[in-house]
Formats: structure tokens, C-alpha cells, sequence
């Protein structure tokens, strides 16, 4: 029976979006396998985090030490790789995340394991794993064919599979932590998070997002008359940001915020995975571009190809029409 394991993420006293997104893709593929999932909690103080987790895999292995309370890759890199090679996974997931990519390269290289990173899709074929990541700023979908191993590590695009709910019961498994100490060449010092600005878009129902092809900064006052009108709150893309029209705090993306609002209009935003990566989980996404193979109209429900400095004043035209 082959053993599917997903690395549990968590911050802050908190499990972060990507651990059940990797859980929902590891039963799936656990199925597939006749296999089992195992969720891999490592912290202190796990037993916060369990009850969350039993409904969502076959077993729950816990690793509970005061020295993994906050992650530090090396720490987690000594832990897993004793895990991994007692329990002989056939496949890891892990996050694509800032702490995934701290740790899982390091892991494979030590384990010697095939290893993958941003996979979007994973697909199981004649038994063999064929992982799928993009090129060329997400225009192109590339299937790769791993080398044949009894074991293998892949790290997972945030948002690439959705968070679904499942009904098993998971036994918990504690397993001893091979640690003494923390690593003295490299130590957790202190957690410190962004501070909200005057509007936060992770809590709005509709976002408007902007991106270069507003062209200029004046431009964003009609973006602005929009969202206004909609009553929404403007975000962006990270090269409005780095040029400076809109603070950090309004950036989608996976360097930025993820958002999840009701209603998402991207404008003039080519769709890059980045950013994709911050916005996919909203409801519905409505977007304008003038280029008909902008990656964005992929992921959008509805979509204008056109200019968007024709288009926004029709809009919002029409919704001042619809609001007399």
C-alpha cells in the first residue's frame, strides 16, 4: 500500500490555506492508489491542531517538541528526513510556499529523493507520478516524467487544487523527535507580521485589481470611481507596487495578499502565476484585457477582450444607471 504524506503548515497558532488544499489532492490521489493519507503535524502543543485534521486524512503523525513550536527549516529538515526514512513514503507534498521552499529542497537533496517544485497538477499514469508545472509565465503547461524511485518530494503552487471537506477519522501517532536542541547556526528570533494600512482587501467582498495596463498613475483615479461605486476596495498587481501608485498593503499575489472575495475584477492585468496565486479562490472573476491570450482569462468566469479605458466607462456608466 503506497503512503501519501502531506506536510501540515501552520503559523501563529493557525493552519494556513495550503495545508487543506494539499489534503484534499493527497486523498484524491490516495484513492487513486488504494493507498492512505498521513498529515505530518510537527509544533508544540499539536492537540490544537488535530481535531481540525482528523476529518481530513487516514492518520495524523505528530512530532510534539517546545523547539518546533516555530518553524525553522533546519529544525524540520532533521525531523522529516528520520520520518521519511522509517515510514517510506511514496510521495511527500509540501507547500510551494515561503517555508516550503526553505525546507524541501535541502530535504530531497539529503534523501536523495526525486523532487519537483510549483506543481499545479499531479497526475498518477501506468503507475508512475507526472507532475505538471508551468512555463512562460503560466502560457504554457509542461507534464513532467519523473525518474523511477520508491519515494519522491513535489512542492504545490498555493491555490492550485481547492479545499474540500472530508468525513474520515484519523488515528494520531506520535513519533520522537531526533532533536536535542535547535540548530545553533540558525534559530527562530521572533515572528513579525505587516501591519494593516487603511484598507485591508483580505476582508472586502469585491476587488478591483489594476495592473500595468492602466499605463499610467493618473489612470487610477477612474479605477478608484469604480471600485467606489461597487463598493468595493482597489488592489493590484506587484508592478504597481513597484512603480510606486499603490502601497504594498494592496498587493495580490503570492509575494503580496490572497484574497477571496465575492466578486474579483481584474483590469488590465496579464495574469501572471503570481498573482494568480492570490486571487484564484475568489467566487466569481470577471476580467478586461486587451491581449486574448492573457493567462488571466483562464482562470476568469467571464472576461472582455478589449480596451480597458472603453470598457471602464461603460461599466460604470451602467452601474450608475442601475443605481437610479
Amino acid at each position: 500500500m503506497k503512503k501519501i504524506f502531506v506536510l501540515v503548515e501552520h503559523r501563529q497558532g493557525e493552519i494556513r490555506d495550503i495545508t487543506y488544499e494539499l489534503l484534499t489532492k493527497g486523498r484524491d490521489l490516495a484513492s487513486k492508489l488504494n493507498g492512505e493519507l498521513t498529515a505530518l503535524l510537527l509544533g508544540d502543543n499539536t492537540s490544537q491542531f488535530t481535531e481540525k485534521l482528523k476529518s481530513c486524512a487516514h492518520h495524523i503523525l505528530t512530532v510534539e517538541q517546545a523547539i518546533l513550536q516555530n518553524f525553522n527549516a533546519e529544525s524540520y529538515q532533521l525531523v522529516l528526513s528520520e520520518i521519511i526514512k522509517k515510514e517510506s513514503p511514496w510521495l511527500t507534498l509540501i507547500g510551494n510556499t515561503a517555508s516550503g521552499m526553505d525546507l524541501a529542497p535541502a530535504l530531497a537533496q539529503e534523501l536523495g529523493t526525486p523532487f519537483t517544485t510549483d506543481c499545479v497538477e499531479i497526475e498518477i499514469e501506468n503507475d508512475e507520478l507526472i507532475p505538471t508545472r508551468q512555463m512562460y509565465g503560466g502560457k504554457l503547461d509542461a507534464k513532467y516524467k519523473m525518474q523511477k524511485a520508491d519515494s519522491y518530494i513535489l512542492t504545490i503552487r498555493q491555490a492550485a487544487f481547492p479545499q474540500e471537506s472530508a468525513n474520515l477519522n484519523a488515528d494520531v501517532v506520535s513519533f520522537t523527535s531526533p532533536l536535542t536542541q535547535e540548530p545553533d547556526y540558525r534559530k527562530f528570533v521572533e515572528y513579525l507580521e505587516a501591519a494593516i494600512g487603511e484598507v485591508d482587501i483580505t476582508k472586502a467582498d469585491i476587488v478591483i485589481g489594476v495592473g500595468r495596463g492602466i499605463k499610467e498613475q493618473e489612470n487610477l483615479k477612474i479605477l478608484e470611481e469604480l471600485a467606489d461605486s461597487l463598493g468595493g476596495v482597489l488592489a493590484c498587481s506587484r508592478p504597481i507596487v513597484d512603480a510606486g501608485w499603490l502601497p504594498k498593503d494592496r498587493q495580490i499575489g503570492s509575494s503580496g495578499k490572497t484574497i477571496k472575495p465575492k466578486l474579483y475584477i481584474a483590469i488590465g492585468i496579464s495574469g501572471q502565476f503570481q498573482h494568480i496565486t492570490g486571487m484564484k479562490g475568489a467566487d466569481t472573476i470577471f476580467a478586461i484585457n486587451k491581449d486574448p491570450n492573457a493567462p488571466i482569462f483562464n482562470e476568469a468566469d467571464y472576461g472582455i477582450v478589449d480596451d480597458l479605458f472603453k470598457i471602464v466607462p461603460v461599466i460604470k456608466n451602467k452601474i450608475a444607471e442601475m443605481k437610479k
